[in-house]
This record gives C-alpha cells, sequence and structure tokens, in this order.
C-alpha cells in the first residue's frame, strides 16, 4: 500500500544534480498512490492560522567538549597525542552534537528525528525536552511564540525514556493506576481515575494483558511491544501536551513498532504535540508520521513533510526507486555520503537551498501561550489539574505536584509494598541469611563464661554481630538501584516529590529491620548467655534495630551515587570492613594513630559496638577473673595450684593489699576501661546509631536532588 506520493513535478523547484558516489543510482520510476489509501497532504492555509499549538525551534547548537582519553602515552609527552588540537593548546576539544537545527511542527502532528547511529537523534529529543543543561544549548525553543520556562514545561509535557523501567511485579492495570494516583489530582474521583485507565488500556490496545504482570527476566510477562505502550501510558496518564520520546520502536518487530506508533498517531490526534527519534522506520510506520528531521553528524539533510520526500531526492538527482523503503534509501545514501570525502556537506546546503525555495508550510498559532494551554485543557488535556481562572482565559493555573506529600507517601508506599508481597524470595534471602548467622553464632559462642577466656569470646562475637547487620543490608543494593532508575525516570516530570520518595522509602523499609532484628536477638540473647535480663534484652534488640537502620540508611545512600551494581557491591565491601577494622575491636582506641583517629568516629560499627560492650559489662558487681584465675592464658598457668596460691601471697605482700585466689581482679569497668569505652553512656550510643540513620537518608535526599537532574551538560 502506497500512502507517500511525490508532489506535483511542476511547483518544484529545480536544483543541479550533486554530484556523489551515491548518484550513480538509476532513475527510475517514482512510487505512486496506487490504491484508495488516503495521503497525508500538507496543512493548508487555513488550518495554519487556526491550530492553538506551535511548538518552533530555531539555531539548537550544542557542543561538548572531548577530554583526551587517559593512557600511558599521553602521560608521557604530550607530543604523543594523537589530537592536535591538544599538542598546541592542552586544553580539551570540543565536538559538535547539533549544529543549528530549527524547525515547526503543531499539535495533532508526529515529528520524528531520523538518522542512522550517531547522528544525533536523542541530543536533538534531549535539547527539545529541557534535557541539556543551561548554558550549554545555543538556540531557542518556542511553543506559540513565547519561551518555554522549564517548570512550565516539566507539567505540560512528558518524556518516555527508551528503556522501559517498570515494576516487574505489578500488573499492567496496577502499574497506569499508580501513574493515575501520582499524576491525577486528589480532587478526581477514584472511579474516574479508574476509567481513565480503562480508557487509556482500550487506546493502547493492551486490554488482553491488563491483567497480565510486566515481568522480568525471572517472572514471564507481557510481550516488549505492550511493555513499550505501558511505558508509554504511564507518562501520557494525564494527557500531556507535549510528548518526546526516545526511541520508542527500538527493539520492536515490525509489528509492534507499528501498533506503538499508532497509538501515538491517536494521542497526537487528540490534540497532543508527538516529537519522537526512530531509527529506520518500516513503510507502515512512515505512513503515520507528519514531519521529518533527517540528521547526519548533528547537521540537518532534510526537514519537512514524508510528502515531500521523493521530490527532494528527485531533485537531487536521485530518484528513489520504486517499491523501496524512503526511509532505508535515505539512510543508505547519507551513510554512503558520510564515507565520502566530502561528507555529508554538499547534501547539507542543497537542503538549505531546497528549503528557501519550496514553499512554506510551518504553522503559526493566534492564540499566546497561555491562551493556547487554557484552550486544551478545556478540551480535556493536563489532567493533571491546570485550570484557568476567569472567563477571559488570560490567567492559568498549573499545580507543579498534582498531589499533596502525604498523598505521594501513601501511593509510593502501597506499590512498594505490593511489589515487594509478591517477590518474598527477596525479602525471605535476607531472613535466611540472618537466620544463619545468628544459628552459627549461637553455636559457636555457645553460654560463654565469665573467665578470662569468655572475655575475648565476647569481644569477638559482639564485633562480629554488630557488623553482620551492615553486610546484610548490603543485599538490598540491586534492588535499590533498580528503583532509582525508575524514580529517576518518574520525577523528571513532576510525578511527585523527591522528598516523598525518600520518607516513603524509610516507611516501608522499617518492618522488615524490625523482623530481621527480633530473628536476630532472640536467636542469640540466650544461647549466647548474654547478661542483663529483660532491660538487657530489650537494649540489645534496640540497638540490633539501630544498626540496621543505620546501615540499611547507609547502602541507599550509597544506590543514590554509585552508578552499577558491581562498583556498588565492592564500594560496600569495602567501607564495611574499614568500619570494622576502626571499630575499636582490632585495635585500641587509644593505639589508633592520630592521622587515623577520625576513621574510628565516622565507623558506623564502632558505636553498636561499644552500646553492646556496656550492656553487657556494667553490672559492677559482676567479676570475670578471680584470683588465681589471673594467670590464665600465660606461661604461668601450667603451675600446681598450690603454686599460684604462694605467688598471690607474695603479691599481697608487695602491694599491701590481701589477693586470695576468691579476690575479684578484674570487674566489667576495668574490661570497658581496657577498651576505651568510657567517653559515651550506651544510650548515647544508640542515639548516634540513630542518628547516622536520619543523616544517610538526608544524604539520600540531597543525592536524589543533585544526582536526578536528567540533563546532558
Amino acid at each position: 500500500m502506497a500512502c507517500i506520493v511525490a508532489a506535483d513535478e511542476d511547483d518544484a523547484p529545480s536544483f543541479p544534480p550533486v554530484k556523489t558516489k551515491a548518484h550513480n543510482l538509476e532513475n527510475v520510476e517514482k512510487p505512486a498512490n496506487g490504491d484508495n489509501s488516503p495521503v497525508q497532504e500538507p496543512l493548508t492555509g487555513e488550518e495554519r492560522t487556526t491550530v492553538p499549538l506551535v511548538l518552533s525551534f530555531d539555531n539548537l547548537t550544542y557542543n561538548v567538549s572531548v577530554r583526551p582519553k587517559l593512557g600511558f602515552r599521553n602521560l608521557i609527552s604530550r607530543r604523543k597525542t594523537d589530537n592536535p588540537e591538544l599538542v598546541l593548546t592542552g586544553r580539551p576539544s570540543t565536538k559538535t552534537l547539533l549544529d543549528n537545527i530549527s524547525g515547526r511542527t503543531r499539535d495533532g502532528e508526529i515529528m520524528a528525528v531520523l538518522g542512522a547511529s550517531g547522528s544525533g537523534k536523542s541530543t536533538l529529543i534531549d535539547a527539545l525536552a529541557n534535557r541539556i543543561a543551561k548554558g550549554s544549548l545555543e538556540g531557542t525553543v518556542k511553543l506559540n511564540g513565547e519561551n518555554l520556562q522549564s517548570r512550565m514545561l516539566k507539567i505540560i509535557s512528558a518524556y518516555v525514556m527508551q528503556d522501559d523501567l517498570l515494576f516487574p511485579m505489578l500488573t499492567v492495570e496496577e502499574t497506569l493506576m499508580f501513574a493515575a494516583e501520582f499524576r491525577l489530582p486528589r480532587s478526581l474521583p477514584k472511579l474516574k481515575k479508574k476509567l481513565r485507565v480503562q480508557a487509556l488500556i482500550d487506546q493502547l490496545g493492551i486490554t488482553n494483558a491488563a491483567t497480565t504482570i510486566i515481568g522480568d527476566e525471572g517472572h514471564r510477562g507481557i510481550s516488549g511491544g505492550e511493555r513499550r505502550r505501558v511505558s508509554i501510558g504511564i507518562d501520557i496518564i494525564h494527557d500531556p501536551i507535549l510528548l518526546f520520546l526516545d526511541e520508542p520502536t527500538s527493539g520492536l518487530d515490525s509489528t509492534s513498532a507499528f501498533m506503538v506508533v499508532n497509538v501515538l498517531k491517536k494521542i497526537a490526534q487528540s490534540g497532543s504535540i508527538v516529537i519522537m527519534s526512530i531509527h529506520q522506520p518500516s513503510h507502515r510506520v512512515l505512513c503515520l508520521l507528519d514531519r521529518l528531521i533527517f540528521l547526519s553528524h548533528g547537521h540537518t539533510v532534510y526537514s519537512g513533510s514524508p510528502v515531500s520526500f521523493p521530490r527532494f531526492f528527485a531533485d537531487l538527482g536521485s530518484p528513489i526507486p520504486a517499491n523501496e523503503n524512503i526511509a532505508e534509501f535515505a539512510l543508505d545514501f547519507i551513510r554512503e555520503l558520510e564515507g565520502s570525502a566530502g561528507g555529508t556537506r554538499a547534501l547539507v546546503e542543497f537542503n538549505k537551498k531546497w528549503q528557501e525555495m519550496t514553499p512554506p508550510s510551518s504553522p503559526h498559532s493566534n492564540l499566546t501561550l497561555k491562551e493556547a494551554i487554557s484552550a486544551s485543557i478545556s478540551r480535556g488535556k493536563l489532567v493533571s489539574g491546570g485550570e484557568s481562572i476567569g472567563t477571559t482565559t488570560t490567567a492559568l493555573v498549573v499545580p507543579a505536584f498534582a498531589n499533596p506529600m502525604w498523598i505521594e507517601i501513601k501511593t509510593l508506599s502501597q506499590r512498594s509494598m505490593l511489589n515487594s508481597r509478591r517477590q518474598p524470595k527477596l525479602f525471605g534471602v535476607k531472613v535466611v541469611a540472618v537466620f544463619i548467622t545468628a544459628f552459627i553464632l549461637s553455636t559457636v559462642f555457645w553460654r560463654l563464661d565469665n573467665s578470662r577466656n569468655g572475655i575475648g569470646e565476647h569481644l569477638g562475637f559482639f564485633a562480629y554481630a554488630m557488623s553482620t547487620m551492615y553486610t546484610t543490608c548490603a543485599q538490598a543494593l540491586p534492588e535499590l538501584l533498580q528503583e532509582r532508575y525508575i524514580f529517576m525516570r518518574e520525577t523528571a516530570y513532576n510525578a511527585y516529590r523527591r522528598s516523598s520518595y525518600v520518607l516513603s522509602h524509610a516507611i516501608v523499609s522499617f518492618p522488615g529491620l524490625m523482623v530481621l532484628t527480633l530473628a536476630f536477638a532472640v536467636l542469640t540473647f540466650w544461647a549466647v548467655g548474654l547478661d542483663g535480663g529483660p532491660t538487657g534484652l530489650l537494649f540489645y534488640c534496640l540497638i540490633i534495630l539501630a544498626s540496621f537502620w543505620s546501615g540499611s540508611s547507609f547502602v541507599t545512600f550509597l544506590s543514590g551515587v554509585i552508578p552499577n551494581v558491581m562498583v556498588g557491591y565492592t564500594i560496600v565491601i569495602a567501607i564495611l570492613a574499614y568500619f570494622l577494622l576502626f571499630s575499636g575491636f582490632f585495635i585500641n582506641r587509644n593505639r589508633i594513630p592520630d592521622y587515623w583517629i577520625w576513621f574510628h568516629y565516622i565507623s558506623l560499627v564502632k558505636y553498636p559496638y561499644e552500646a553492646v560492650l556496656q550492656n553487657e559489662f556494667s553490672d559492677a558487681t559482676k567479676c570475670f577473673v578471680r584470683g588465681v584465675q589471673t594467670f590464665d592464658n600465660t606461661p604461668l598457668e601450667e603451675l600446681s595450684y598450690d603454686m599460684k596460691l604462694s605467688m598471690l601471697e607474695t603479691v599481697s605482700q608487695s602491694l599491701g593489699k590481701s589477693i586470695t585466689s576468691s579476690t575479684c581482679l578484674t570487674t566489667g569497668a576495668d574490661i570497658l576501661t581496657h577498651q576505651s569505652v568510657n567517653q559515651l553512656s550506651k544510650w548515647h550510643c544508640l542515639f548516634v546509631t540513630v542518628a547516622f540513620g536520619f543523616f544517610f537518608r538526608a544524604l539520600f535526599y540531597f543525592s536524589l536532588l543533585l544526582g536526578s537532574k536528567n540533563k546532558r551538560r
């Protein structure tokens, strides 16, 4: 079926053919419209004067610094550098990713950015979506002739990433329903939100998969095409005015890609402006597009309607062969030019002349931006709560977030708990790991006595037990990193506040920490024979819970600054090992060198370790070494009992103090003094451990605030 035909040759401007390597293609008959399929024509003059929304961008230019690769050759001598500019200046060179890109489109249209890999497609989409840092991008992006402010763009637009970042154990309907809870206002009744979700499911063509989970590598779920449509649905649940998509058909088969673009066509026809990048569209997909921008190394080689595409190449002197996909032909043609000596320079210049000679079909609007947005809202766009004030539609109120903070926390918590409940293995592994560790420690340190040997065994048990809390929390790193990417996608366009996510994550994780605390404390307290009775057990549970809390917060913070799982595990395990090293168990605080003492005070293991020591050895009446026991673990241990008593008498005479076989020589206070545990009480240690948890949660918030801008520099 042909849907794109050549324009009338009588109206076309004539240009001399461009001499390129691709010019040896034979001139064959141009494809004709041989059936009754509708032909997509450019907008008429009347339509151009009545469109309410027009997005225009002019002279977009984006340069990045290219730093030299760090290598041994560059370290020895600058003359060895391959980049001549670095040899002369010693400064990084610049690479142009976008070079004076201009264009415009209107609501009801799909603008597609095409080109080979590395041509600048995704960069242009990011530039239009305000995902390039301010000051790095030159040029203007305007909606109805007015510059788009970052805050307004976040409210009226949506950005669909190339990767499908979804919770695997939620169904399609649940995923979209949670998106509706985030993006639709609290004033909208629950029933209307459900109706909106059902209507969107029908629009996306995923009705049959509505009750199927998303799935992942370990759980069978929906297909790739359905996942992509769900990703689109999440971002259009509030019916945005602008929709940006980065290669939405990547990795899909021809049928799935067509269905995705067909959905986008319906979205555009509902009154949205759809701009997407696409690598190599099929003939059917090309029929759905309204405007094309072909890029080559950041330069525009074609900009206009697909209808004019065959005529463009005919005027260039390389007509498109019959029955050939024009997008494939153009990509092959451009790749061949890129490999030639002159590159695509001649094609870029030809496009400029061709644009000047071709009658303009660019839309324009007579409405101001506020009037156009108000008109869109009155037609049902921006369901997230935008409203006009008064009857003149000159004032517009569009909230930055659709819901108050407590609604966001509630919804985030419900979603997280539902996803976790359907993956019991993740939490079950933690429980089993804690149970096994507690069982091993209980059997190894079974019923420790109060002898000199028992003192060292108590110290070893406490040091290992307290470090276990932190290593157990490290297992959550992969899950946290997966959630972070979903968080970055959702908060990029104000689905919810970052603070809501941080608080929700803390609330949801706390019950699990309590279960782990009870599993470890109950198994070890009586089995090891720890002291303190009920009050001692209570404090033991509290300090373990505080350790889990600070460890969980620490790993959560690292997930906000670490890029991937392998790097994360390496860093977490290394830091926890350093914490244990400087906790005071391996080397006494008084023996730590001055240049390392700071690490002792920031060690997360130090404070719970000192707390449990005080909880165990704080009883001043409890004795651990009496009389002849002082010779244990020394060469004098082999002496007879009578000889030991005789030596005690000699020592008593020298000291002027009576020391018998029953005299207490080492109390709990002596142990604490010997371990240098005398700066903070056990309750202060508990407070510091809890405070560390809140401190790392605050750092996690700031890491999300600074690290989730989703902008190129």
